[in-house]
């Protein structure tokens, strides 16, 4: 394994806390490897000292290096980066905050050279998530994978090994709104799962909060799956059917016993109800209209305003 290179991929926004203490302990495991190894970062414009302390950890070991973007992209853009910038036969991207165990890229690297591609990470539980996120985690896994042609692993985040060959196919996709969840999951290929016991974060607090977890959520469900139309489609069939039965109902009613007295309790209960429907089918409609605008505008995803430790041949590429 000694003429492999594994990379390490780093997306950090405001980590400046937490960098010390990551490098001491993501070094001192990789150093008890067989392989050749890199660790990418990217500084997603963070607003603290982020910046210089990985300009000084890179000076100190040529083998972390940095993408700086000129301002904040996000997440999936910065992991997207990372990834363009790898140079390794495998990749593993990991948070900064240590909650994924660095202990355990040795058993990954193992797995992936036993012939598995891609070497999923899996919280064995998620007790040091609240009552609340833990449900809604359960939530969304559960639906994402129902109605979504691709599953993703539940309780899996982006901690993972995978393989170049399939980080060449995730490079490939085109979309500019990356889930990126589902991305790792799409090319398929050989996989296995490992389990860990997640930790708390060493220092500092998460950048989600329930609002843009709803938003991550939202986002991931509308780019792998157009179920969210069909079910306005279905919706509008029923209550059409419904409609017309009662229709009958009333014209026979009608020629029997004659005209009653106009419901206006019901009526509006019914015109609400209809407006609420309309309006919910126009907001999938204009979530996935929103999609297509932002792809063909064709922006690039993130603006890298500097690298340190990259041939220059490698960034003419990118």
């Amino acid at each position: 394994m000694n003429n492999k290179t594994l990379s390490i991929l780093v997306p950090m926004y405001n980590e400046a806390e937490v960098i010390p203490v990551f490098f001491e302990s993501i070094q001192k495991v990789l150093e008890t490897l067989d392989i050749n190894w890199e660790i990418i970062c990217v500084n997603d414009g963070s607003s603290d000292l982020t910046l210089p302390m990985l300009e000084s950890v890179c000076a100190s070991e040529p083998r972390i290096k940095l993408v700086s973007f000129s301002r904040n992209f996000g997440k999936e853009p910065a992991m997207t980066a990372a990834l363009d910038y790898a140079s390794g036969d495998a990749v593993i991207p990991i948070d900064a905050d240590l909650q994924d165990p660095p202990e355990i890229i040795g058993e990954m690297i193992a797995k992936w050279h036993e012939g598995y591609d891609v070497v999923y990470a899996k919280r064995a539980s998620r007790d040091t998530d609240s009552v609340i996120k833990r449900n809604t985690a359960h939530w969304f896994y559960s639906l994402f994978n129902k109605v979504s042609d691709i599953p993703i692993p539940e309780n899996v985040g982006d901690f993972r090994l995978m393989d170049r060959r399939v980080v060449d196919v995730i490079k490939s996709l085109p979309e500019k709104d990356r889930f990126m969840k589902g991305l790792f999951s799409w090319p398929g290929f050989k996989t296995t799962t490992i389990e860990f016991i997640r930790q708390s974060r060493e220092s500092g607090t998460s950048k989600f909060n329930y609002w843009k977890l709803w938003n991550f959520a939202l986002s991931g469900i509308t780019s792998f799956s157009t179920a969210p139309i069909r079910v306005g489609t279905y919706l509008g069939s029923i209550i059409a059917g419904f409609s017309f039965i009662f229709g009958i109902f009333i014209i026979v009613k009608t020629l029997y016993t004659g005209i009653d007295t106009p419901g206006y309790a019901s009526l509006a209960v019914i015109v609400l109800f209809l407006g609420g429907v309309q309006l919910m089918c126009i907001g999938l409609l204009g979530e996935y209209i929103g999609r297509i605008y932002m792809e063909v505008k064709n922006r690039p995803l993130y603006v890298v305003d500097k690298t340190i430790g990259f041939d220059s041949s490698l960034e003419e590429t990118i």
